[in-house]
């Protein structure tokens, strides 16, 4: 099976949408998309019709069974924004925001004629995030750039049961398979624990992520990102997603990361982050300043499922 543009081209033929059905009952359009191959079936519900099951969620983003995907957005109404990005895990838990999502659902909604801007706010379970549409000569997205606001430090808001000391988390001591790991602790919305390694990071997801995850640390559970320093202004990093397991982009991971390298007097304030499935820029100016993260969000086919 080969994909290309907006078809899915099978070794028997082509068809111009996919179908997968588990049971009689609604099809839903969706489209699937990837953000640094971070992936996702996207769809918009602007009635609050479509309303999944955990069960229903899981099939859908199964690789072998279902679609195939890191979670699902729909884009539905919202009355503080443009939309509102319900987004969900692939093991069918909620999440508070998703950077490489939310860059998928601005060029979801442009691309659908739900939106004529190019700079809209999108309200997510961490707050309103504000989009810019970077468009090419010829009209189509190019880049999504995000605001994802300030990064929250509070031990009770990330949250970590660490006594609250009025500074950032920096180098925390956390026990796991018997070694002792230092974490920089943060929030981009939701909970995230960075660890700055001198080998390569590629190994420590599989063996470290699913530790970390469920540590009794984090009450909520945590993102864990692996990071390399390059050099000042790029960082190699690897995660484990809370929720997804190891994938290949996180943009909340990416903005952590830099925010944890230039506290920690690692990085400049402008830092590439790269990822297995490419790479991200990333922009912040101190405490008090919004992370800035530019990246691209692709459209993989679009299809029908009958749920």
């Amino acid at each position: 099976m080969v994909e290309t543009g907006l078809v899915r081209r099978w070794g028997f033929g082509v068809v111009s949408a996919a179908k997968i059905e588990y049971c009689s009952g609604m099809e839903i359009q969706f489209k699937k998309m990837h953000g640094t191959l971070n992936d996702f079936v996207v769809l918009h519900d602007m009635n609050n019709e479509v309303h999944l099951t955990r069960q229903q969620i899981v099939r859908v983003c199964d690789r072998r069974g279902g679609v195939g995907a890191d979670g699902i957005i729909v884009v539905r109404p919202s009355d503080s924004a443009d939309f509102f990005m319900d987004y969900m895990n692939s093991d069918g838990s909620l999440a508070e925001m998703c950077g490489n999502g939310i860059r998928c659902l601005a060029k979801y909604a442009y691309d659908n004629g739900l939106t004529k801007k190019t700079v809209l706010p999108v309200e997510t379970r961490a707050g309103v995030k504000v989009v810019e549409i970077l468009t090419a000569a010829d009209g189509t997205v190019d880049r999504v750039r995000v605001d994802m606001g300030k990064p929250l430090f509070q031990p009770e808001v990330i949250p970590v049961l660490i006594p609250a000391t009025g500074s950032p988390i920096l180098d925390h001591p956390i026990t796991a398979l018997g070694r002792e790991i230092r974490a920089t602790i943060l929030s981009m919305g939701n909970p995230h624990c960075v660890i700055f390694v001198d080998e390569d990071p590629d190994p420590f997801p599989a063996q470290l992520g699913p530790v970390l995850e469920t540590h009794p640390l984090f009450p909520a559970k945590t993102n864990v990102e692996f990071v390399k320093v390059i050099d000042r202004s790029r960082l190699k990093m690897r995660v484990w997603e809370r929720g997804s397991g190891e994938t290949f982009s996180c943009g909340t991971g990416a903005c952590a990361s830099a925010v944890a390298g230039i506290l920690k007097g690692l990085t400049d304030a402008r830092a590439v982050v790269e990822l297995r499935g490419g790479d991200l820029e990333i922009e912040w100016n101190g405490i008090n300043s919004s992370v800035l993260m530019t990246g691209t969000a692709t459209l993989v086919y679009q299809g029908v499922i009958t749920m």
